[in-house]
């Protein structure tokens, strides 16, 4: 790990590490071993459980409160730094330039800012993050464009789209036809079957 070329660089300098995943059913496992392959201190790898569709993450927001210049942060790609194409360049540039980390894309190793200082090295270096940046934020789209189309056939095909329903309980269909006889009212028909009211309700009219 390259630490800087002075002394008190070295004695000062923190390294972090950034991993976010967008719903908090999502596995952060990857992101997470390729930390600690990189020798992240563990105390130091914040984790967000959060979508990128609100850039107002509490967890990366303490992190940008903590980090310091010359620290170094880690991440495994770079769309984990931003929502689309302007939010990965807005926080490149606030990191690099006005804090003044260093960003390393363990998925890129090209876009590492430890390495090529120079002019020529920071030209590369900022011109292959916007092609990057671009790539993630048109798959990105590419994606939701596809999810889309996927919804829109399924429904024309008359699949259901939604979360699916729970298997009915054995009784439901007797305590259906008395609740529609009137012996039973919905709350208690509901109590019957184990389900909430409102469940009940719903699954009754759909099996009509």
């Amino acid at each position: 790990m390259i630490t800087g070329t002075g002394t008190e660089r070295g004695a000062m300098q923190k390294v972090y590490g950034y991993v976010r995943v967008s719903a908090k059913d999502q596995n952060e496992d990857r992101q997470m071993i390729a930390m600690r392959e990189a020798k992240v201190p563990e105390k130091n790898i914040v984790v967000e459980k959060m979508s990128g569709a609100d850039f107002e993450r509490p967890k990366y927001l303490q992190l940008m409160r903590r980090i310091r210049k010359n620290d170094i942060l880690y991440v495994k790609s770079i769309d984990r730094l931003g929502r689309n194409y302007a939010e990965i360049q807005n926080q490149w540039r606030l990191l690099t330039k006005e804090k003044g980390v260093d960003i390393v894309v363990l998925d890129m190793p090209i876009l590492d800012t430890r390495i090529g200082k120079d002019l020529l090295g920071t030209f590369v270096s900022d011109l292959i993050l916007q092609v990057l940046s671009f790539v993630a934020e048109n798959e990105r789209s590419n994606i939701h464009q596809r999810q889309a189309e996927g919804i829109a056939a399924a429904k024309e095909k008359g699949v259901h789209c939604g979360r699916p329903y729970k298997q009915l309980p054995e009784n439901f269909e007797n305590v259906c036809h008395r609740w529609k006889a009137g012996e039973l009212t919905a709350s208690a028909a509901a109590r019957e079957c184990g389900m909430s009211r409102s469940t009940f309700s719903r699954r009754a009219v759909s099996e009509e």
